[in-house]
């Protein structure tokens, strides 16, 4: 048996699956192992459905994360998995208990509400469409109109932390600082609106990543770009960048992009 299938995590959801898969993703950063797989199913509606996952679960030694909010699917579950000794998961249940418990209230039982186009979805939706078209300084009239614009050197996490702070409805431009090229007007620009954040990391492990990065692009790992004299003299020119903007500045070097991105939400408030 290979070992993939010895380290497999199945989601069940009666809606799309995002919630218990983000939860198990969570839980896998805790651990060192790299030898483990998410299996998601989503739109569950059928009681056989669940049986099925069950089993497969037991055949391959896995577990399962779930998000059930049909009573009948919720019960399959908990009976089903006992009976194949498949250890199940329940993300949601003990939440919707303690709401049921506390505040003396019934849940609607209706899969995909995490989803549900409210005003909150369509600003995530306009956020991230923002995001990407504002990413990298492709247009610098996005540093006007963003609420959160981060600077930094290539590989500080810019992007990846502007499309996370998207799918939370903040509207986020990126932009790269390289000693060659004049910032733009629109970065000193005075508003109240925005907020400003410089991104910085240790050399050594910016080097790290950068080689890494050359090595993913078949290009030669000894390149000016990944030289220690030239990450030292873009963070010191980014130093002297981010104290003339007077901007917080977070050293990313040891933090998740989650773990960034609560600094900066708790900055906005």
């Amino acid at each position: 048996m290979s070992a993939d299938r010895l380290k497999t995590i199945f989601v069940c959801s009666d809606a799309v699956g995002e919630t218990a898969e983000a939860v198990a993703k969570a839980a896998m950063r805790q651990f060192a192992t790299a030898q483990v797989k998410i299996k998601r199913y989503g739109n569950v509606k059928q009681e056989d459905e669940v049986r099925a996952i069950i089993q497969e679960a037991a055949a391959t030694g896995g577990f399962i994360a779930y998000t059930l909010v049909q009573p009948e699917l919720r019960e399959t579950m908990r009976e089903d998995a006992i009976r194949y000794g498949v250890r199940a998961v329940d993300v949601m249940g003990p939440m919707m208990q303690a709401f049921i418990d506390t505040f003396n209230d019934s849940p609607k039982y209706q899969p995909g509400l995490l989803h549900e186009m409210d005003d909150h979805y369509f600003r995530k939706i306009e956020a991230v469409e923002f995001a990407v078209r504002y990413d990298d300084g492709k247009d610098a009239r996005g540093l006007l109109q963003a609420q959160v614009v981060l600077v930094g050197v290539s590989r500080t996490s810019k992007t990846p932390l502007s499309i996370y702070l998207a799918h939370k409805g903040i509207k986020t431009a990126n932009y790269p600082i390289t000693p060659e090229v004049k910032p733009p007007e629109e970065l000193f620009a005075k508003s109240a609106r925005r907020l400003i954040i410089g991104l910085t990391m240790k050399p050594e492990r910016l080097l790290k990543i950068r080689t890494e990065r050359l090595r993913a692009l078949g290009l030669p790992v000894h390149a000016h770009y990944a030289s220690l004299e030239r990450i030292e003299r873009e963070l010191q020119f980014a130093e002297a960048l981010m104290d003339r903007l007077g901007c917080p500045v977070i050293d990313v070097t040891e933090r998740a992009i989650e773990e960034t991105a609560g600094l900066i939400v708790e900055s906005m408030a």
